[in-house]
């Protein structure tokens, strides 16, 4: 792990997100923006902002996108909103609204 970004409390569910983690794990960082950019799924704002922010914090310590790959991509569960709906004869259905925790690490490419 070279350089981190970090994401708590994105309002949407883990499991959307891992299907888009998947696509970058292991790819260039240009490369992988450049893929986040034509996908047509919801976790890519997310991901996409996480990863810039990534790429900016490795400019801060001196390295340049082109030298960094995507070396681990993790989407934890973070806590659950809890919701009611009114149904049918006065009772109550539950709605959990879920939001994850995203971490995403640079690590330099060995050349």
């Amino acid at each position: 792990m070279l350089v981190k970004a970090q994401a708590r409390y994105i309002r949407i569910s883990p499991t959307k997100v891992r299907q888009v983690l998947d696509l970058i794990k292991g790819k260039d960082v240009l490369e992988a923006e450049a893929l986040l950019l034509n996908l047509n799924k919801r976790p890519k704002e997310y991901l996409l902002k996480l990863l810039r922010s990534a790429v900016a914090n490795a400019r801060q310590k001196g390295f340049k996108p082109e030298q960094l790959y995507v070396y681990k991509v993790i989407c934890n569960k973070g806590p659950m909103w809890k919701r009611y709906k009114a149904a049918a004869f006065g009772r109550a259905n539950p709605i959990l609204r879920r939001t994850s925790h995203i971490r995403i690490e640079l690590e330099l490419k060995n050349i």
